[in-house]
């Protein structure tokens, strides 16, 4: 059955299972921006799906953290990773969070923000976000020239299928004009650029699950194509018994306008 483009509802699993986690040099810089003591902050997480980047911030103990989701099937398996923190889990999505105004001192997209349209998006998070809260979207791409082997992997795919476009990489699509769009949007400051890289090592069948969870190249690829990748794949890696992988967790951050200062902002925070 091929998949169809957007919808992760048979991926949750997978996704869930093998997907890596995002710098956490970038999480603390984001977090950072907001000038105040992390566990003062109001924090929302859209289009959160497992809460793979959720739990990360929920790490750092900020005063509240929602993750929205809008898949069920992503939601529900979110729910179940995060048993026992400090995250609560709503349906919403980026055109339609269905947080209260003014609710939020920081709204992260993580590996998301592609799929959610652009103005519509832009409104919802300035509705949301406190006046001087901040915006950031953010992908996992992997750095796969810091490999050969796994270029070349990536490199069957166009074999398969040349006019095969890339909608969440983090290395292509919303992000080749990201910047620009976000420095044109009303309401907002200055666009931000931060980037971290980080090296995971892991089994071939890991490495192949983390394929399985990529909705674009399956759903333009089709079962049978996808099925030849994935033996390409397996082949190239035969006799390897871990792959290291580089990540390159790239964010784009905006402040909503108009700034107030929290210089006079005392809170003490405890453990």
């Amino acid at each position: 059955m091929t998949l169809a483009q957007g919808d992760f509802t048979t991926l949750a699993e997978s996704y869930s299972r093998y997907r890596e986690g995002y710098s956490p040099a970038v999480r603390d810089a984001i977090l950072g921006l907001c000038a105040r003591p992390v566990c003062s902050l109001d924090v929302a997480d859209v289009g959160a799906g497992t809460g793979i980047w959720s739990r990360m911030l929920a790490a750092r103990l900020p005063a509240s953290l929602t993750a929205v989701e809008p898949n069920d099937a992503m939601r529900e398996q979110g729910i179940e990773d995060s048993y026992g923190l400090r995250i609560t889990w709503r349906a919403g999505s980026g055109e339609r969070t269905g947080l209260d105004d003014a609710s939020a001192d920081l709204l992260t997209m993580a590996s998301s923000f592609h799929w959610v349209e652009f103005d519509a998006g832009l409104r919802e998070f300035r509705r949301v976000l406190r006046p001087g809260g901040w915006f950031a979207a953010l992908w996992n791409p992997r750095d796969v020239e810091a490999n050969p082997l796994l270029a070349e992997i990536e490199g069957e795919i166009r074999r398969l299928k040349p006019d095969l476009r890339r909608v969440s990489s983090g290395r292509s699509g919303v992000t080749a004009t990201l910047t620009a769009r976000l420095a044109a949007e009303p309401g907002y400051g200055p666009p931000l650029y931060l980037e971290g890289r980080h090296v995971v090592r892991q089994t071939v069948e890991h490495y192949l699950g983390v394929w399985r969870s990529a909705n674009d190249v399956q759903a333009q690829l089709g079962p049978e194509a996808f099925a030849k990748f994935l033996d390409h794949a397996r082949e190239a890696l035969a006799g390897h018994d871990v792959v290291e992988t580089t990540y390159l967790t790239r964010a784009w951050a905006v402040r909503r306008l108009p700034y107030n200062s929290f210089q006079n902002d005392r809170r003490v925070c405890w453990p």
